[in-house]
């Protein structure tokens, strides 16, 4: 079991920045992988970024150039700085937490950060 914790949400116009942390109560390193999914009122939820634990990341077309993901082993935190944000970035952010090897798979996420960007 483990714990992620994030912060960092909040209210921003067009264009600003945000960066979100993800607090993990035990090791992030046995993950396969740490990423940031969004889910906007009525969608559903989206990949935004992962990031391995061999430190390969992959980023949804929307936000690639403008998103980075990053991770800090030794703090069991993960990072999303978010630059030139946009009115459709706004979303409920989750973090999460994949396990996928040759004894199955496993999801652990947090509870969501609101960003809002406004026009």
């Amino acid at each position: 079991q483990v714990q992620l914790v994030e912060s960092g949400g909040g209210l921003v116009q067009a264009g600003g920045s945000l960066r979100l942390s993800c607090a993990a109560s035990g090791s992030i390193f046995r993950f396969t992988r740490m990423g940031w999914y969004r889910q906007a009122p009525g969608k559903e939820r989206e990949l935004v970024a992962y990031i391995t634990s061999g430190g390969n990341t992959n980023y949804a077309g929307s936000v690639k150039g403008r998103f980075t993901i990053s991770r800090d082993n030794g703090e069991n935190t993960v990072y999303l700085e978010m630059n030139s944000l946009k009115p459709e970035d706004t979303a409920v952010y989750y973090c999460n937490a994949a396990r996928r090897d040759h004894f199955g798979s496993d999801d652990y996420w947090g509870q969501g950060t609101q960003v809002t960007v406004s026009s």
